[in-house]
Formats: structure tokens, sequence, C-alpha cells
């Protein structure tokens, strides 16, 4: 067995966990908010505050502990996921204590997504980073189906309760940040080159903001409308994502091979189209059908959504292929989850406003002109021909390729 399918063998455990873990976190947090705290859709809104702040954040934690290389950073990641779930789960006797302890779990989350993209790509093959990343996120299909259909079962037949939940959630991220723990560890980045933004890689900024603002939208109002607005258990949504993640398992591998033959532009735009028909699905079909046929379009729109969540995919394989150097990749990846964040925040209360005052469905047409917007962008994406980079030129100054 060569180091790198021994390290790949280890991330791909990890991965099956930590999806596991949030899996369950994600199909039960929301039927926990409401159950527990009875959120207005503004309160549900304006929780994203210090969920999210730890995603502005995450480049300047990932300076200030530069002394650990991505691995060992992964591990604390998971580690802190564990504890804030625990906490969560089991000493949350108030709305504002259970504040504290998301903004922990969040934190784990958030200094894990650059992560899982660079971890991901250091152990692709050369031409083919797109497919290993998809094949990673096909496993974490198979563990969002596991752990899905684990809470689907528990709340149907095994009488679950949400602390049932928290603590197999608990248990799942101790065991991925143990096989993270278990690879080797790589070089680390001066803390400097963290907190640097490159003008050359000005459009891919771009391009992270546009993903925080849409994702932020659908992370946050799409599941509430099912639970709010259609009235929907934790058992729906259980489904939901176990359904997704059965899709997900043939999608992701497909969508990583299109991404390394059709090119990054072609899949950014085409997500941002689908986009468009997703976020009126989401805020026009109880107005247009019946409530029985809207609640299946919603349903449809969910998971059409959750595929194209992993486009994301596509802006770290463009990243790496116009980075000036190999060091500049996990600080970029970085640095776009601080400045997404900061729109995410934004976006999240400006949305909740929104539905308070005018309606959930101008949400979702916010989200429409967000896609247009990410449409226009992608359209300006270009990446260097493999054949101009093996020449040595610097990929930021050629303007081919797709």
């Amino acid at each position: 067995m060569t180091r790198k399918s021994r390290e790949l063998g280890f991330f791909i455990a990890a991965s099956l966990a930590m999806g596991m873990a949030y899996s369950i976190i994600d199909a039960t947090f929301n039927n926990f908010l409401n159950e527990r705290f009875a959120l207005s859709g503004f309160e549900r809104s304006f929780l994203e505050f210090p969920r999210e702040i730890p995603g502005f954040l995450v480049v300047f934690a990932s300076a200030l502990l530069w002394f650990l290389c991505s691995r060992r950073l992964a591990t604390l990641a998971m580690l802190l996921g564990g504890v804030g779930t625990a906490l969560i789960g089991f000493a949350s006797p108030g709305y504002a204590i259970m504040v504290l302890w998301l903004f922990i779990y969040s934190l784990g989350q958030h200094i894990f997504l650059p992560l899982s993209s660079s971890i991901g790509m250091e152990l692709s093959e050369k031409g083919k980073t797109g497919r290993r990343l998809g094949q990673l996120n096909a496993v974490r299909n198979l563990a969002a189906i596991l752990g899905s259909f684990l809470v689907f079962f528990g709340f149907k037949y095994l009488g679950f309760t949400f602390h049932h939940t928290f603590a197999l959630a608990t248990a799942a991220f101790v065991l991925a940040a143990l096989f993270l723990s278990i690879m080797k560890p790589e070089q680390t980045q001066p803390p400097a080159l963290h907190l640097k933004l490159h003008r050359e890689y000005r459009l891919y900024y771009i391009l992270a903001v546009l993903y925080g603002s849409r994702k932020q939208l659908f992370l946050t109002f799409a599941p509430w409308v099912l639970v709010t607005v259609f009235h929907q258990p934790t058992q729906t949504l259980a489904t939901l994502l176990m359904l997704g993640g059965m899709i997900g398992i043939l999608f992701q591998p497909l969508l990583g091979l299109a991404i390394d033959h059709l090119g990054e532009r072609f899949v950014l735009s085409s997500e941002a189209v689908l986009l468009v028909f997703v976020c009126f699905g989401y805020g026009f079909a109880r107005f247009l059908v019946t409530e029985h046929a809207a609640f299946l379009i919603a349903c449809g729109c969910f998971l059409l959504d959750q595929m194209l969540m992993s486009v994301n995919m596509a802006r770290a394989t463009y990243i790496k292929k116009i980075a000036l150097e190999a060091s500049h990749i996990q600080p970029a990846l970085t640095m776009a989850v601080s400045i997404d964040h900061i729109f995410s925040i934004l976006i999240a209360l400006v949305g909740g406003a929104i539905w308070n005052f005018f309606g959930f469905q101008y949400v979702f047409l916010l989200g429409a002109f967000i896609a247009l917007g990410n449409f226009l962008a992608a359209l300006q994406v270009r990446v260097p021909d493999a054949h101009t980079v093996a020449e040595g030129v610097s990929p930021v100054l050629v303007q081919g390729g797709r």
C-alpha cells in the first residue's frame, strides 16, 4: 500500500464519520430549535449571526494555529464539533447558553470547510482533482444517508429524543478526529500567508461572495420553509437528506468528472441557471399550485439544491489551477470562507427581515437575483491549459482554457 493510498483510506474513514455527524445534526437541528425554543422567522435568521461568525473568523483562527498542519487542524476541528454538539444537546437550559455552544460547534465546522478541499486535492492524481473531490463527496453522501436513516428510524420506531441524536453525532465527531489524527502531518504555512489577499485571485473571491450569499439563503430558509410553512416533522427533513445522499452517491463523481472534462466555467454557470428555477420553486409554488403539489415542488427544490451545493468543489479546483504557488491554495480557500461569511451573515439578517415584513417568497426572489449575479461572474472564469502550466507559464496570465 502506497503512502498516498494509506492517507486516502484514513481520510475516507474520517469523511464517513464526519458526514454522519453533520447529517444527524442537519436532520434534527431545525426541529430542535422549533420545539425547544419556538423561534420566529426573524429569530431563526438572527441565530445565523453567532452560527456564521466563526466562518468570518476562520482565516484568523488558521493564522493563529499556523503551527498545526492542515490534517492536525482538521483533527482539532472535529473535536470542537464534538464538544459543541454535546453541549448543545445536554447543557442548553436556555437560548443564550445554546448560542454559546453553537458558536463552538460552528467554529469546528468552519475550520474544516477549506481543509476538506485542500486535503482532498492533496490526495488526488494530476488532472483528476475534480474526480477525487467528487469521490470524497460521494462518501459524505453515503454518510448522509446513514445518518439521516438513523434519525428517521430512531424517531419513528425507537423512541429517539434529541438527546439520542446529539450523543450519536458527538461520538461520530470523535471517531472522525481519531482517523484524522492518524494521518501523516505535512508542511505548515506561515501565518502571514493566511491573511494575505492576492489581486490575481479577485474573481475567485467574487465567486466566494456570491456562493456565501446563495448558500446562506438555502441553509437557513429552505428547511425553515418545510418546517414552518409546510409544517413538516423531523422525519421529513431526515428523509430528504437521506434521498439527497442516495442521489449524491451517483451525482458527485459525475460532477467531478464534469469539472475535469467540461471545465469550471460550464459547471458554475450551469449551477447558477438551475438556482434561478430552485428559487422560484421554493418561493412561489405555494401561490401557483395546490398545497400538496407545492410541498412536492419544495421537496424537489431541496434535493436539487443539495446537489448544487457540491458545485463548490469547482471553485476549489479553479483556485488550484490559477494559484501562483501551491502554498497559496489552502490559505486562499480559507480566506474565501471568511469572505463568504461576511455576506452570509448579512444575507441571513436581511433575509429574516424580508421574511417578517414581506413574506418568505421574497427571500427566494432575492436568491434568484444572487443566482443571476453568480451566472455573470461564472462566465468570466478562465483556467490555463495543462501544457501551458507544464511549460512554467504563470497561470493567471493565461486567458485561454475552458
